[in-house]
C-alpha cells in the first residue's frame, strides 16, 4: 500500500479528526487490532457479533496511534497522543476510503460474479492475465463489503490489473461494491439458486448479479455464459441494440462468441478442451477437471483475449491455475480419493460436483452431502433437485443436516435402492458410522455449505479411518 496522509482520510471520508495531526501518514489499514501497528489507521467496524470500538485499547497497545471511530462516547482520554477521525458510519467509511484510494491508479480491473464458480473464475481470470500483467486479486472470501476495500488497500504503482470477485447476499450489494470498484470487465458466471431466500426468485437473483454494469460506458465490457437461460435474455438486447457495453458469452451453444466443441477429462487431474473462436479452433487444458470448471476457463480466455493476450500466452495461464483450498480438491489416501469441495455449496454447485464424481467409472462413488444455507422456502425444492441428480452419479448417498435429507428421498422416490442411502442428524453421527459403510478404494465426494463445517468430515478421511 502507497501511504496515505491523515489529511486525505478525513476528505475521502468527510470525517472530522478530533485529535492529532492532519499531515500524519498511513501505509497501513486493518479492522483487526492484532494487525495493527505504528503505521496502521484503525478502522473500528460494528459488525453483527463484535464492534471494533471495544478493541481500540489492544491495538493502541500494538502501536497503533491512527483511528477512524463512529462513536463520540468512545472513551479515547487515554490515548490522546493519537489521531483520531470520527465518522458518521465506519463501514460506508472504509468504502470510501477505497474508493479514493483506488482511483489513484490506471490499471485494468476485472469484476467477477455470479451463483457457483465465481471464485474459481476469478482464480482462472487471475491465472491468465498474471501471464502478462502483474495482477491483484483478492484472496479466499474477501469478496464482500470488508473484503473488497482491503484488497484494493494492497494496490501500488507497479500492478496493471486487479481481478475483483464480488458477492452479495440482496439488492444493491454488487452495485455498492462496483462504485468502489470500477470494473472495465465485468464477467458473470451462471445465475442459480443461491441466497434465493433473499432475493425471492432467481430472477431477483439475475438482476441482483446484473448491477455489476451499473457503472459501464460504451466501453465497459460484459462476459457471460451464454447458456444460462437468465444471462441468455441479454444476448437478445444486445441484437436489438438495448445495451451500451460491449457484450461477450461463452459456451456450448453455436451463437456464442466463444463456443465448445470438445472435452476430455483425463485421470491425472488435468482437462482438454476445444474452443472456436471467430471459426478457428483452439486446444487448451486446465488442471482440474469437471465441465463446470470449462465454462470457468471459457471466462478467462475472453478476459485475456479483450487484454489484448494471445492464445499461447492463455493457455499458458490456465496451466498455471491453482484453486482456492477446499475447491474441488482431489485428495488421494491409501484408502480413499476423496474430493474436497466444502468450501461452500448450493444446488446448481452439488450438480456440478456430482458429475465430477460420475466420472470414476470403474470405482464405487459416495456423495457425502450437507445442507445448502440460505434457502428459506426453497430449502425442500433445492435439494429435491440434487436428489434426482444423485441417480446414477452416485452408488451410495450419505446426508447429514435438515435440509439434505431430501436429497435421499427425492433419490429414492425415482428409484434409488433404499439401503444405499443414509441420513443423519449431525456430521459428527455420520462420522461415527462411516467405517461401517465406507470400503477401500471408494470415491468419496464431499460437499456442503460452508456453515455445516464439513471439513471436519474431509479430516476424518484423510486420516484413513
Amino acid at each position: 500500500m502507497n501511504s496515505l496522509r491523515v489529511e486525505e482520510i478525513i476528505k475521502s471520508t468527510t470525517g472530522k479528526l478530533v485529535s492529532g495531526e492532519s499531515d500524519a501518514q498511513i501505509s497501513k489499514i486493518v479492522i483487526d487490532n492484532r494487525q495493527a501497528d505504528d503505521k496502521s489507521l484503525f478502522i473500528a467496524i460494528i459488525g453483527e457479533n463484535n464492534d471494533g470500538h471495544n478493541y481500540i485499547g489492544l491495538a493502541y497497545e500494538n502501536g497503533c496511534r491512527n483511528f477512524l471511530l463512529s462513536d463520540e462516547k468512545i472513551d479515547i482520554s487515554n490515548i490522546n497522543d493519537a489521531n483520531i477521525i470520527l465518522v458518521e458510519n465506519t463501514e460506508i467509511a472504509m468504502g470510501m476510503i477505497a474508493k479514493y484510494y483506488r482511483n489513484k491508479f490506471d490499471l485494468k480491473v476485472v469484476g467477477i460474479t455470479g451463483s457457483v464458480g465465481k471464485t474459481t473464475t476469478r482464480d482462472m481470470v487471475y491465472a491468465v492475465i498474471s501471464e502478462k500483467y502483474k495482477t491483484l486479486k483478492n484472496e479466499k472470501n474477501f469478496n464482500n463489503q470488508f473484503g473488497v476495500p482491503l484488497t484494493l488497500f494492497n494496490l501500488d504503482e507497479s500492478y496493471e490489473c486487479a481481478v475483483i470477485e464480488m458477492g452479495m447476499c440482496g439488492f444493491g450489494e454488487i452495485k455498492y461494491l462496483v462504485d468502489i470498484v470500477k470494473p472495465d470487465i465485468g464477467v458473470i458466471s451462471n445465475i442459480g439458486m443461491s441466497h434465493i431466500e433473499l432475493l425471492g426468485s432467481q430472477e431477483g437473483i439475475f438482476k441482483a448479479k446484473m448491477e455489476i454494469t451499473s457503472d459501464f460506458d460504451k466501453n465497459s465490457r460484459l462476459i457471460i455464459n451464454g447458456d444460462d437461460q437468465l444471462l441468455s435474455t441479454i444476448l437478445k438486447k444486445k441484437e436489438a441494440d438495448e445495451i451500451e457495453y460491449k457484450l461477450y458469452s461463452f459456451g456450448k451453444n453455436l451463437y456464442n462468441d466463444l463456443v465448445l466443441k470438445s472435452n476430455q477429462s483425463m485421470e491425472n487431474k488435468f482437462t482438454d478442451f476445444i474452443v472456436s473462436i471467430k471459426s478457428e479452433d483452439y486446444k487448451f487444458t486446465i488442471p482440474t477437471i469437471g465441465e463446470h470448471n470449462i465454462y470457468n476457463a471459457m471466462a478467462a480466455i475472453i478476459v485475456g483475449l479483450s487484454l489484448d493476450m494471445t492464445i499461447s500466452q492463455i493457455q499458458d495461464g490456465l496451466l498455471n491455475f491453482q484453486a482456492t483450498e477446499n475447491r474441488q480438491d482431489i485428495i488421494s489416501t491409501d484408502k480413499y480419493i476423496i474430493i474436497n469441495d466444502v468450501y461452500n455449496a448450493s444446488p446448481d454447485s452439488m450438480i456440478a460436483s456430482l458429475k465430477v464424481l460420475s466420472m470414476y467409472k470403474e470405482k464405487r462413488k459416495i456423495a457425502i452431502l450437507g445442507d445448502c444455507l440460505e434457502m428459506g422456502d426453497y430449502a425442500e425444492e433445492g435439494h429435491r433437485k440434487v436428489g434426482i441428480q444423485s441417480i446414477k452419479k452416485a452408488d451410495l448417498i450419505i446426508t447429514a443436516g435438515e435440509a439434505s435429507k431430501y436429497i435421499g428421498i427425492e433419490a429414492q422416490e425415482h428409484g434409488f435402492d433404499l439401503s444405499n442411502i443414509y441420513h443423519f442428524d449431525t456430521k459428527e453421527e455420520l462420522i461415527n458410522d462411516l467405517p461401517s459403510i465406507l470400503k477401500k478404494d471408494d470415491v468419496i465426494l464431499v460437499k456442503a455449505s460452508r456453515g455445516m463445517h464439513f471439513e471436519k468430515i474431509v479430516t476424518y478421511l484423510e486420516g484413513g479411518k
